[in-house]
């Protein structure tokens, strides 16, 4: 019998940030959004109601910072796990993330194969504690947490130097950019349609060999712009 599936709570302040982040957490297996916040306020009242099994924490909202929410959620009986996914890089808020022990802190703006690592290494954890018995020996526990930590993979790993055709043109044309590409501009660069370029890019994407990038101008949609994964 499957698992039911990880319920996911998303608190971000810009409503088509939430929005993407729901859409990356719905596409991997396993996992099911139960609801938005984009106030602090709002993230511990539907936190109290929907019990939610891991929150993605933004630290930048309006009303209460992401960092004390999650205190006060974490103070609560049966508290959520919680992934920071923020653009703050500064060491006072990793340091405070650290300390009220976040599963994990990703910086924005990332990809859908960033979060999904991550995600499929919290469920991974999640089921291996569940398979314990009342009393965990040492070598349990560090499984545990060594599951959380998931294998990065590089653009020199194994799966992209033995790529198909069709997707190591797609990565040598991302390679050989000075910045990020769309999948419009790899189709004219190498000669496929656009559908082609964004099937590849995706395939990329998820496999860890590329990272998407969003640009968000004044209207619409955010554009989708990737690159190549530079180092470990």
């Amino acid at each position: 019998m499957n698992a039911p599936p990880l319920s996911v709570l998303v608190v971000d302040d810009d409503f088509r940030v939430a929005a993407l982040h729901v859409e990356f957490v719905q596409r991997v297996p396993g996992f099911e959004v139960i609801g938005q916040a984009h106030t602090g306020a709002e993230a511990l009242e539907l936190a109290e109601s929907m019990h939610p099994d891991l929150v993605l924490m933004d630290i930048y909202l309006p009303d209460i910072d992401g960092l004390r929410t999650l205190q006060q959620m974490l103070s609560r009986p049966s508290p959520p796990a919680a992934i920071v996914v923020s653009a703050a890089n500064d060491v006072a808020s990793i340091r405070s993330a650290l300390r009220l022990g976040v599963t994990d802190y990703l910086v924005k703006p990332f990809g859908f194969g960033a979060l999904a690592e991550r995600l499929m290494a919290f469920r991974q954890a999640t089921e291996r504690l569940d398979q314990l018995p009342d009393e965990a020996t040492q070598r349990d526990i560090n499984r545990i947490f060594e599951q959380l930590r998931p294998v990065r993979q590089t653009q020199d790993s194994p799966q992209t130097s033995r790529l198909a055709p069709t997707l190591r043109a797609v990565y040598d044309a991302l390679a050989g950019a000075d910045g990020g590409l769309s999948a419009a501009e790899i189709a004219t660069t190498i000669g496929i349609s656009r559908a082609t370029a964004q099937r590849s890019l995706t395939q990329l994407e998820q496999g860890g060999a590329i990272l998407l990038d969003l640009r968000y101008g004044r209207t619409g949609r955010p554009e989708h712009r990737y690159r190549v994964r530079r180092g470990g």
